[in-house]
Order: structure tokens, then C-alpha cells, then sequence
């Protein structure tokens, strides 16, 4: 079974094809990362036609899609959405949505309890806590950074926090140690997915649909206010 993974909900734009042979486990056969937080559209495609390519697949190959929810700014987070849509309607196969969050969490490997934040622009952070790599114990929030501890009713600097938010906002998180990994990897999604698809732990699946915690940036415009005349 060939698990195409990829997630556009960060800056970084990252793609993996992973193999799971049922009783034998999982292996990675290709994976390419790039870090552009303009050129999502521009690097997706060609990075998944380079994963098929350095594993010999074609995508008649796979067997299902993996593909990052969020939450994350709403145009990047639009483009791996569609793209694995698109992907899985062509090919008749099953899409699965895997929180960003939480494939940072698990590419941590941690066991004792932590928080993941991302960066979520206007100097904000989407963050939720985890009591290990494998299960987290809230939902997915937005928020100033400085309100973050509070909201979980623990003093800064009294829990790790690991993510790109944790590197930007290392004051108000009170982060002390080190807040890699920064940016989800598809390969940390696709051994996600592919656990979960398992029947063996792991946070659950979801649809392919964008978990947005606030409305996009861009919005239609109003209906035009009229003029009076005096």
C-alpha cells in the first residue's frame, strides 16, 4: 500500500511517499521538503511528480492520500487541500486529513507533556497541548502568544513548547529549551496516517477539510454604503 502524504499549512511544503506492507511495517520510499511561504502552489505539484519519480511510481500506484488540515493561513492551507481533492477524486482512493499540529507533535517523539505552535501570523500562534507525541489533549486553538499559558492554567516556561511559534514567540511562551521540530513533515504525516490506517494508536483521521480557527485574511467586499446628499 503506497501513502502519498504532503502538507501546505506552514511555510514549509513538504511531500512523502511511504509503503506499509501489512505485518511488516511501514518504510519511506521518497520525501522532498522546501521551506516558501509565497510559492505553495508553484512547489506542490512538481515536488509530488519528484517524490513518484525518485520511488519509480506512477499514481495509478497509490492506494490513498494523506493531507495536512491545519490549521494554517488560509491560501497555502487551500492549495495541498485541493490538490489531494483533486487527487483522490482522479484516482479513486481515499483522502485522509491529519491535523498539522499533531504531525509536529509526533515527529517530537515525546513522551511527558507539551505544546505545539505554529505560527499563525498577525502575532498570533494556533497551538494546542499534548500529553505525549501520540495524544493530544486539547483542541486546536489561535491566539496572542502571552495568552497561551494562561489558557492552559500553567505559569510561562512551565511546559516545553516545540514549533515554529515557539521559536518566534520564545518570551511570551517561555520557552527554554529546544522547540524543534519547527515545521511538520509530510514522512511525520504519513507514518501518522498510516498507524492510524493501522488500527494501532494515534490521533484519529479526518476529512480532507481545512480547520480554520479564524476567517481568511481575504474576504468578498460588503454590499457599497450609500451616499446621502445634504
Amino acid at each position: 500500500m503506497l501513502v502519498l502524504a504532503f502538507d501546505t499549512a506552514t511555510a514549509a511544503v513538504t511531500v512523502a511517499l511511504y509503503e506499509w506492507i501489512p505485518g511488516e511495517g511501514v518504510r519511506p520510499r521518497a520525501v522532498a521538503e522546501t521551506v516558501d511561504a509565497r510559492r505553495h502552489a508553484e512547489v506542490l505539484t512538481p515536488s509530488i511528480g519528484g517524490v513518484l519519480a525518485e520511488a519509480g511510481a506512477a499514481p495509478a500506484d497509490l492506494s490513498a492520500v494523506a493531507v495536512g488540515v491545519g490549521p494554517g493561513p488560509y491560501t497555502g492551507l487551500r492549495v495541498g487541500l485541493v490538490t489531494a481533492k483533486s487527487l483522490g477524486e482522479a484516482l479513486k482512493i481515499p483522502v485522509h486529513g491529519v491535523c498539522t499540529l499533531d504531525a509536529i507533535a509526533w515527529a517530537s517523539g515525546r513522551d511527558e507533556p507539551f505544546v505545539v505552535a505554529t505560527d499563525a501570523r498577525r502575532k498570533e500562534v494556533y497551538w494546542a497541548r499534548y500529553d505525549s507525541a501520540r495524544v493530544r489533549a486539547t483542541e486546536p486553538a489561535v491566539s496572542p502568544p502571552a495568552e497561551v499559558p494562561a489558557a492552559l492554567g500553567v505559569e510561562p516556561g512551565d511546559l516545553p513548547v516545540i514549533g515554529e511559534g515557539a521559536a518566534l514567540y520564545a518570551r511570551e511562551l517561555g520557552v527554554s529549551g529546544d522547540p524543534a521540530p519547527l515545521l511538520p513533515s509530510a514522512a511525520a504525516l504519513a507514518e501518522l496516517a498510516v498507524t492510524r490506517l493501522a488500527g494501532t494508536a494515534g490521533p484519529p483521521l479526518l476529512p480532507p477539510e481545512p480547520l480554520y480557527l479564524r476567517r481568511p485574511d481575504a474576504r468578498a467586499p460588503g454590499p457599497r454604503k450609500k451616499v446621502t446628499r445634504s
